[in-house]
């Protein structure tokens, strides 16, 4: 999920796990400052993706990135490659490395 951050403008890209919902509070806390889900327009120019498919790499912009520690555990993971019919799958350490995000517990209780 590609949100925006209220103060700076900074796009925040949470890879979450598929069963979790994003607990908005805890990133923005983790962050520094309050966030909002990001629109149409503003994940397109921020990401180079269209909602539905954004990769967590190759962003226009490079965003901050949080990573679901949920995912951690898992053998492998699919993530969107691009549009919204197209994924790729890795190593929950593959994607640590290749997006250099911060595991973080986003998981809404």
């Amino acid at each position: 999920m590609v949100f925006r951050a209220d103060d700076s403008g900074r796009s925040v890209l949470v890879v979450a796990s598929g069963p979790n919902r994003v607990d908005e509070k805890k990133v923005a806390t983790a962050l520094g400052e309050k966030i909002r889900r990001a629109d149409a327009n503003f994940v397109r120019e921020a990401t180079g993706f269209a909602i539905g498919g954004v990769a967590p790499i190759g962003h226009a912009i490079e965003p901050v990135v949080y990573l679901d520690a949920d995912l951690i555990a898992l053998e492998r993971i699919w993530c969107a490659a691009g549009t919204p019919n197209a994924v790729f799958e890795l190593t929950p350490d593959v994607l640590c490395t290749l997006t250099g995000g911060t595991v973080l517990d986003v998981r809404k209780d």
